[in-house]
């Protein structure tokens, strides 16, 4: 296996940090960004999308999307398990995983996308006016976030879960984007405190 990746992006960063929290290690081939390596004829058989991570198996099969990779590396290495034990668990991580990538990562992500400069060249056109609508609803969710995280230490309930690593990855974006973390929202700033402490933090 391999995977194509960039320690610039914040996808690939999810499966890092998914591998290290799992105890492993898959060979990586970096992926340049800011040289558009991801707009090239060679990366587009990859994944058509041009997005990454993508791993590539040994038999040439391609997995793109972040969760999905760690879907498979979980079927693969069950333990310590991320995705839920039981029904009810894995229905739970899903929702919040899910919650967490569309209310948090992408709003922030959206006002990464189109008001950075260094962002012009793959975020073409960027409209800053949709950065502009995106930053108020990203402290909205914020503000929800904080609330729900009042009664338990993870996103997902009692345990760390692949939900609580997309949340950390969302919420490190908020410097580049430029959204300040407000003080008050001490569950959130808890949470996101206690998350860039995990040594797996660092992949």
């Amino acid at each position: 296996m391999k995977l194509y990746n960039s320690n610039f992006a914040p996808n690939p960063r999810r499966v890092r940090i998914f591998l290290a929290e799992k105890g492993l290690s898959i060979p990586r081939v970096e992926v340049d960004l800011g040289k558009l390596e991801h707009k090239t004829a060679e990366f587009s058989a990859l994944n058509p999308f041009q997005t990454i991570p993508v791993l590539e198996l040994d038999d040439g099969t391609k997995i793109s999307e972040s969760i999905a990779i760690c879907r498979y590396v979980e079927e693969l290495h069950p333990e310590p398990n991320l995705f839920g034990a039981t029904p009810l668990e894995r229905a739970t991580v899903e929702m919040w995983q899910r919650r967490v990538e569309l209310h948090l990562m992408l709003p922030i992500a959206q006002v990464m996308r189109h008001s950075h400069p260094h962002m012009a060249q793959m975020e073409d056109p960027q409209i800053p006016d949709w950065a502009a609508a995106n930053r108020p609803r990203a402290l909205r969710n914020m503000l929800i976030f904080d609330g729900v995280l009042s009664d338990r230490p993870f996103i997902a309930g009692d345990r760390f879960t692949v939900a609580d690593i997309t949340g950390l990855v969302a919420l490190d974006f908020t410097r580049p984007a430029r959204i300040a973390i407000p003080a008050e929202l001490g569950n959130l700033n808890r949470w996101f405190a206690e998350l860039k402490a995990r040594p797996s933090a660092a992949a």
